[in-house]
């Protein structure tokens, strides 16, 4: 992990800057095509060209059980983790026909499920067998963390190898929503309440004994909020931990990374607390219907590209913002300027 950090380089800003001033040449008023200008420039700032590509892109799930799910903090019992990683080993889940949609490479990776896993289609890269029940133990330890952090830069460097030029992480874990928003408590100073919503569609009754749950833990552990590896290893998840460390790849391979949901916008402020220049790699894909969600944009000064009411997780939502990235970059690429169009750019008099 402390390699890759050392590696990241902040954005292009001049590339940025040259895309900007190109798009004040082709055939529109400037600025008309509002956010999706905003993108190409920060695509070209990430990339360091002024005609990127993000074809294709790659989407990574990563897999992990939390030990808090023994608290009955979920609408769903820990077995329906490995369920679901065979779902997407066959291709049946939102995210699978999202990625086909797409036409993403996918690639599962058991990061940290609770049983074992022998599914033909899934990345066996398990670092434990799920976490702790951080109400009475940290999740894991340190060195458990940082290695389900290389697990998530591997992947993201595989996906690069096999072509990759756009990154989409997707989650799978259930109880992951409670790690996430005690992490989320901690690293922004923001109540418990606030941030913890309805996860896997738990009723109010439910929700109240979640938040009571994540203090309980937030107490016991007693995270330092300004060592981010810290507030991971006690209160996070393997795979909050993989994702955090595709988007620090993401920054170290210059690949525009697009943050799905709650979980994966913790993860995302995660790394950019372990390494601020990771922001400017990063595009928000959609706003979670989870309170928290906002918490973490806020946090991040992020302005996501959608806003569909989803909370489904997967990386779902980064994949259907994934066209948006294709419009920004095709219209770059391919809309005539006002000299190749034998246009007037300017107001008659």
């Amino acid at each position: 992990m402390h390699a890759i950090v050392d590696h990241i380089q902040s954005v292009d800003l001049n590339a940025g800057e040259e895309t900007h001033r190109y798009l004040d040449t082709l055939t529109k008023p400037p600025g008309s095509l509002g956010a999706l200008e905003e993108l190409a420039i920060q695509l070209s700032a990430i990339t360091g060209e002024l005609k990127p590509s993000v074809m294709p892109p790659a989407v990574v799930v990563f897999a992990a059980d939390h030990g808090v799910a023994v608290e009955g903090v979920s609408a769903f019992p820990q077995a329906v983790t490995a369920q679901m990683v065979a779902n997407f080993a066959n291709g049946g889940a939102a995210i699978n026909v999202f990625a086909r949609q797409i036409s993403a490479l996918v690639e599962i990776v058991d990061v940290g499920v609770a049983s074992p896993l022998t599914i033909l289609g899934v990345t066996s890269a398990k670092v434990r067998h799920g976490t702790a029940n951080m109400v009475l133990e940290d999740a894991m330890q340190c060195d458990q963390a940082i290695a389900a952090i290389d697990v998530g830069i591997a992947a993201v460097k595989r996906a690069k190898r096999a072509g990759a030029k756009c990154i989409m992480v997707g989650e799978m874990g259930i109880a992951n929503t409670t790690a996430s928003s005690a992490m989320l408590a901690v690293l922004t100073g923001e109540s418990v309440a606030n941030v913890v919503g309805a996860g896997t569609g738990i009723n109010p009754q439910q929700q109240a004994y979640k938040v009571a749950v994540i203090e309980r833990a937030i107490a016991a552990r007693s995270a330092d909020p300004q060592v981010p590896l810290e507030v991971l290893a006690k209160l996070g998840g393997l795979e909050i931990a993989a994702m955090t460390g595709a988007y620090l790849a993401a920054a170290a391979q210059r690949l525009p990374a697009i943050v799905d949901g709650f979980i994966a916008t913790v993860a995302a402020l995660t790394a950019c607390r372990l390494c601020p220049a990771v922001r400017g790699y990063l595009i928000f894909g959609h706003r979670s219907q989870e309170p928290g969600h906002d918490v973490a944009l806020k946090a991040l000064e992020a302005k996501p590209l959608l806003d569909m009411g989803m909370r489904l997780g997967e990386g779902s939502g980064a994949a259907l913002a994934y066209p948006l990235l294709q419009a920004a970059t095709a219209m770059v690429a391919e809309m005539a300027t006002f000299t190749d169009a034998g246009v007037s750019d300017k107001a008659s008099p």
